[in-house]
């Protein structure tokens, strides 16, 4: 018995930093809204119309898009239009999703969201600015 609990514990220490080190897929846009001009909607954006409809802005446009492979504690950074940069760092991941951390550095503003596999989340990132704001969809692949 104590040979199966040994294997048992032996199999368990080294499956548990596998897992904890393990990259997660993650797909990250940054998408422009605005309250002026006429309706709407990149196409690349079509996945995300019902989730963007209920939002004060009429046209959407997606600024950039990567697909990532982030292991915990790595930052990928984005620049965005005005100068700003956006860090999107991996802080957890468990089994049904993984935590992030949206900062952006010259504001010195972190959030941290979780996401579930599968999920999409749209966060606000920059405040409006002459009727537009920027924002970052995250995908949990």
């Amino acid at each position: 018995m104590s040979r199966v609990l040994s294997a048992l514990l032996l199999a368990a220490a080294l499956v548990v930093p596998a897992l904890a080190s393990a990259e997660v897929p993650v797909g990250v846009r940054i998408v422009r809204g605005s309250r002026s001009g006429p309706a709407q909607v990149d196409p690349r954006l079509e996945d995300l119309k019902r989730q963007l409809s209920p939002l004060a802005y009429v046209r959407w446009e997606q600024v950039s898009g990567k697909e990532l492979a982030l292991a915990r504690g790595k930052t990928e950074f984005f620049e965005l239009p005005g100068g700003d940069t956006l860090g999107v760092t991996l802080q957890e991941q468990h089994a049904s999703g993984f935590t992030l951390e949206v900062a952006l550095t010259q504001r010195n503003t972190q959030t941290r969201l979780t996401v579930e596999k599968g999920q999409r989340i749209v966060h606000q990132v920059l405040p409006e600015k002459n009727g537009e704001a920027l924002f970052v969809v995250l995908q949990g692949r």
